[in-house]
This record gives C-alpha cells, structure tokens and sequence, in this order.
C-alpha cells in the first residue's frame, strides 16, 4: 500500500523507540558510539559526523517526502549546495544556473565556485531552448529553481530532465519555495533535489539546515560519502526541530496557499500595484507549466510598487503584521525589499532584481488581518 504524503511525514522513518516505546525519535546528543569488538558497530554508527540516529530519521523521512533514494541532512542549504556541486564537478566544468537565482545561491558560484575553476551561465530557465543552446560539452548541471526567488518564474521539470540527460548533465532543482508537498522533481526526471529546510519543511524560523535527496543509488552514495567527508552535517538538535516541523508540512502548505491567493487578489486590484509576481496567475507566463507539476502554487509572492525604490522601502517600512526580515516559509508573514536585502550580492550583475520589487512570505495567520495590514503598508 502506498502511504500518502501526510502519513509519510508522520511516520516515515520515525519507528516508536525500541527500548521505550517514545513516538518521537530521541535527540541523540552524541559524538560517539561504543563499538562490540573492533569494527562492530551497533546499527552502523560510529561517530556523529558520519551519522547519527536523529539525523537518520529526518534524512530518511526526507527521502521519502520526495520518493528519493537517499535523503541527507546538512548544516545550511548553502552547505548542502556546495557538497552536491563539488560531488559531481570538477575544475574546467560548467553548470546552467537561473537568470534569477536566490543571491547566495549566485554568490556561492561567483565568490566561491568560480575561484575554484566552475564556470557558469545564467540563463532563462523558462525558456527551455535557451537552456539547450547554453549547453556545452563541459556542462555538468543544470541547476534550477522553479519557482525561482524573488520573481516566482517557472520552469519545466521535465523538459529540462530530458535536455540535461541528452547531454550527459544531471539535473538538480532547487524545491525550497514549492516544498515537497507542492511539487515532486524526481518523479519528472530530475536527479537530485535541494532544500533549505530552514524555509517550509522546518516552518518555524527557528533552526538553520539543508538537504539533498537523490533519486540514483550510486549517486546517493556518492553524496553520502562527500557529506562525511566535507563534514557540514546537521546537528541532532537542529535535525530534531526540522523533523518536528515537517509532521504538519501538509497542513501548513494548505494554508500558505490559501492565504497567498487572497494576497494576490488584493494586490492584482491596488492602485500602488504595477506588477504581481505569482505562478497561480493565469497571465503569468508560466502559469500552465505550473499547473502541470505543482499540486498548489505556494505562499510567496513578490510585486513591484509604483514610485520606485524608495516606495518599496517605504511599504516594508510601513508593514507590522508582516515582519521586515530576510528568510521565509515559516509561520508568520515576512516581507522584505531583495535588492537591498536578500539579493543585494547580486547588484550590478545578470542577476540584479528591480529596485521597486517586494517580497512577501504569505504565513497562516488569519488572512484579514494580513489584507489589512497590506492595505495600509501600501498606503
């Protein structure tokens, strides 16, 4: 029988503790682990950089989430980038990224990956031709966010699946902003997904992670092995509080959804509005493709006010209910302003996102009160 998704989050990999029957997997504040004789290790543990029980819980439920082969947990989404990318290239390749990638994602290639002999191009994911003619002989990775942050665009799984494996590259999709819940890359192809489960799979903006599930066994292992060897693992405590989060992932989504609708529907009517960032618009341009492959169209949404910058700063200013600060997919609603906030890294480069342009996390709370506070933010 095939658990749904709900179920899985449960339970998946949290099997009561067999010596007292505990619900919840224990936090296993460990370094190390007694071995019976030399090389006999109890359940393969060893020392927690390797693994350790509580992280093997989430990294399993996580694989499971998104019908994975291997699921492992990291410090950061960053620290998680960085082990798949220096896994599966070397100096001299090449990797397709978005035109409107996340800033640290950018930053980690342009500061970090590139000294290290990665090149890269940004390109419109959007436009799978683009992406066919950027290919080259050197391209490793065809890394992609759909949706991407901050401009909400979308591109298809599947198609760029096929283009990246005529080419002899891996596919990876970035599926923090949808969730697992909302979309499921490795059923359209994809080879590895990554997460910052500090966003919507954590969702409660209090612990800092990242993961990778793969859909290759070999490849898992490969992952497996460079996560050990490189060292940036998760914590038990921080793998714990992402584990508790992830139970209600289901429910939570459902409500960012619903109450990110209503945003739209307030935004799309404001005079101080030009222009609404959300793929569950049927204008927007990849509105179908994301009906497609996303089961909802989630709760972030970004718009550009009329009067520039300063007016865009002066609506995060003048919001209450929606925090000012960087981060999403927790609770409560968030707003910020990326080109000075969460995007400024990629000022003055391809990348760089219009000075007018507001980003919203739409949390659960009661929607009226966040339409309220909208409303009177835009003045």
């Amino acid at each position: 029988m095939t658990e749904g998704f709900e179920t899985l989050a449960i339970h998946a990999g949290q099997e009561p503790d067999s010596l007292t029957g505990a619900v919840v997997p224990p936090i296993y504040a460990v370094s190390t682990y007694k071995q019976d004789g030399v090389g006999g290790l109890r359940g393969g543990y060893e020392y927690s950089r390797s693994a350790n029980p509580t992280r093997t819980a989430l990294e399993s439920c996580l694989a499971a989430l998104e019908g994975g082969v291997r699921g492992l947990a990291f410090a950061s989404g960053l620290a998680a980038e960085d082990t798949l990318l220096r896994t599966v290239c070397r100096p001299g390749d090449h990797v397709i990224i978005p035109d409107d990638a996340y800033g640290g994602t950018y930053r980690l290639f342009a500061k970090v990956l590139e000294r290290w002999g990665l090149a890269y191009d940004p390109v419109p994911l959007g436009d799978a031709e683009a992406v066919r003619a950027a290919m080259r002989p050197e391209t490793k990775v065809i890394w992609v966010e759909t949706p991407t942050n901050p401009l909400l665009g979308i591109a298809d799984i599947e198609r760029l699946a096929a283009i990246a494996h005529d080419g002899g590259a891996l596919l990876v999709v970035d599926n923090t902003f949808a969730s697992p819940y909302l979309q499921q890359p490795l059923a359209l192809g994809a080879d590895v997904v990554v997460h910052s489960t500090t966003k919507y799979v954590g969702g409660h903006s209090d612990v800092i992670g990242g993961a990778l599930v793969a859909r290759d066994v070999a490849l898992g292992e490969e992952l497996t092995y460079h996560q050990n060897a490189m060292g940036a693992v998760a914590g038990p405590f921080d793998a714990w509080l992402t584990l508790r989060g992830v139970k209600t992932l289901g429910v939570r989504m459902d409500r960012h959804c619903d109450n990110a609708e209503r945003v739209v529907d307030l935004l799309l009517s404001h005079p101080k509005v030009i222009e609404v960032f959300y793929p569950g618009i049927e204008r927007h341009p990849g509105h179908e493709i994301a009906a497609k492959q996303m089961k909802r169209f989630g709760g972030m949404v970004s718009f550009r006010v009329a009067g520039g910058e300063q007016a865009a700063v002066d609506v995060c200013d003048r919001a209450r209910l929606f925090t000012l600060g960087e981060s999403l997919g927790g609770v409560e609603s968030l707003i910020e302003h990326p080109g000075r906030m969460t995007h400024a890294s990629a000022a003055g480069s391809p990348l760089e996102v219009p000075a007018d342009l507001v980003r919203l996390s739409v949390g659960i709370e009661t929607v009226g009160d966040l339409l309220d506070d909208l409303s009177q933010a835009l003045g």
